[in-house]
């Protein structure tokens, strides 16, 4: 059956501040604002500890000390946020293409292709959060609901770092008792219109005549926010370019250097990026291994393969050598990502492989029963324990309690 609420809104908390702390982890539970530290600074984004005393984006700095002492500001880190949106976005087509980001850390998701995968788009929201958190390191609230408006609405209630479903049927139930502020267009003159009108309620607007909105706030915003208010909303989810790869990043806590601790992780990240190869419908042709040193020096080592590759055992097979070719015996290891690009469909013809029939018949078969029971269902036998000195950005799912 399809799902009854087949758009997600994802939207990532104060995500300059979450970025900052991913960095700095001495910030975390600590009221902080990203902004411009000079006489003439805005807050671009602010921690929930420092909006508890009225801290919010695009006041100047000056006024934001005031209001909460011992807040600490911080300069933004400009490239940073592009790097981690990146990955954010990454996550999120690894499980849709069809992603239509609003902004650099929100954006909308059509699932409804994930229906054989998932027993519901509220089981996706719960994927998608997880993953974010576990590879990314940062907090997401999703919205679900039969619209964007009606996702982008609930995202907002979910805040901070929460889920929140409108189950089809149920949303005038939803809408109509809110502030007329909600709505997509209202702003301070328009809500000053309307509420001299005593439409307070998205409820009470719905209620209104045309004839009586009109003269006030104009004919075609009358038309929209009526529509608004009904629940209507028919723009479908638009992606803005396909995905291009499909990755997975693990960040240690502690550095590794030995090399089975690092063949280990390699492995999980390839088992990882097979999941949602394997989620997606797709493979690719170029597998990429990412090596961050403790240093912060960065270098990446690629193969392309003229059979394109979806499996575990595939894709470690070719990561196994580019770790060879990385020379990680060099230094300490911050950061291991493995990606694979160049995708096309799963189920595009290949050319057979001599000798490996029995190879492909166990690989289809894993990926059927993950397909079925979950990725963390069948695992590698070397990953089962897992190296403790790392934060794991990547590991199988676990059950949200």
């Amino acid at each position: 059956m399809p799902f009854g609420e087949p758009i997600l809104h994802v939207d990532m908390d104060s995500f300059f501040v979450e970025v900052e702390r991913m960095d700095d982890p001495r910030l975390v539970g600590k009221p902080v604002a990203v902004g411009g530290t000079g006489g003439r600074g805005v807050v671009a984004s602010a921690s929930y500890e420092a909006r508890r005393f009225g801290v919010r984006s695009a006041m100047p700095v000056g006024e934001a000390r005031r209001r909460c002492r011992g807040l600490i500001v911080v300069e933004p880190s400009r490239g940073r946020y592009g790097e981690v949106s990146h990955e954010v976005f990454t996550i999120m087509r690894s499980f849709t293409p069809l992603v239509e980001g609003i902004s650099i850390d929100e954006a909308f998701l059509d699932v409804s292709g994930l229906r054989l995968h998932f027993p519901s788009s509220e089981a996706v929201g719960v994927e998608i959060r997880r993953a974010i958190r576990r590879i990314v390191g940062i907090p997401a609230s999703v919205g679900i609901a039969t619209t964007k408006f009606l996702a982008k609405i609930a995202s907002g209630h979910a805040k901070p770092d929460g889920m929140l479903r409108i189950p089809a049927g149920t949303e005038l139930t939803f809408l109509h008792p809110l502030a007329i502020e909600e709505l997509w267009g209202v702003g301070e003159s328009t809500a000053l219109a309307l509420r001299d009108l005593g439409v307070v309620t998205i409820g009470d607007l719905a209620a209104t005549p045309s004839s009586v909105l009109e003269p006030r706030i104009g004919v075609a915003a009358t038309a929209h926010l009526l529509a608004l208010a009904r629940g209507e909303d028919p723009r479908p989810v638009v992606s803005a370019e396909p995905a291009r790869s499909v990755s997975s990043e693990v960040t240690f806590a502690q550095d590794i250097a030995d090399s089975d601790g690092i063949e280990r992780e390699t492995l999980r990240l390839c088992d990882q990026v097979s999941a949602r190869l394997e989620r997606g419908a797709v493979a690719g042709h170029t597998v990429t291994l990412k090596v961050r040193f403790a240093d912060f020096s960065t270098i990446t080592r690629s193969s392309r393969l003229g059979r394109p590759v979806a499996h575990t055992a595939d894709i470690w097979e070719t990561a196994r050598g580019l770790v060879g070719r990385a020379a990680i015996g060099d230094g300490p290891v911050r950061l291991l990502g493995v990606a694979v690009s160049e995708l096309v469909d799963d189920d595009d013809p290949r050319q057979l492989a001599l000798g490996r029939e029995r190879h492909d018949a166990a690989a289809d078969a894993v990926a059927a029963i993950r397909g079925r029971f979950g990725s963390s269902s069948v695992v590698p036998a070397r990953i089962i324990q897992a190296p403790g000195g790392g934060r794991d950005r990547g590991a199988a799912p676990r059950r949200e309690p």
